[in-house]
């Protein structure tokens, strides 16, 4: 993310977006853990609200909330994988 200086470029949307799809699928896939103990209710609303927190960030333009969003989905990851849920996955 080096193109824009304070918003993104073309190409740096395009640089990030195979990036935000994949973490977005972990996401997704994660919160489906047998680790996790949610009910099918409880794992939908979850991912109910990864979908919309991506979706609001789809039209960010600015790199550092870029930035800030894909350090945000590193460390839930990091925690849905350790069997936590994340306080807050927004």
């Amino acid at each position: 993310m080096a193109k824009g200086l304070i918003w993104a470029t073309a190409e740096d949307l395009a640089r990030n977006r195979g990036k935000m799809l994949s973490l977005y699928r972990q996401l997704l896939r994660s919160l489906n853990s047998p680790k996790l103990e949610l009910n099918l209710a409880a794992r939908l609303a979850k991912k109910a609200e990864v979908r919309s927190i991506f979706m609001l960030a789809a039209e960010e333009r600015s790199l550092d909330n870029i930035a800030d969003l894909i350090d945000t989905a590193h460390y839930s990851l990091s925690l849905l994988r350790k069997g936590q849920i994340p306080k807050y996955i927004q």
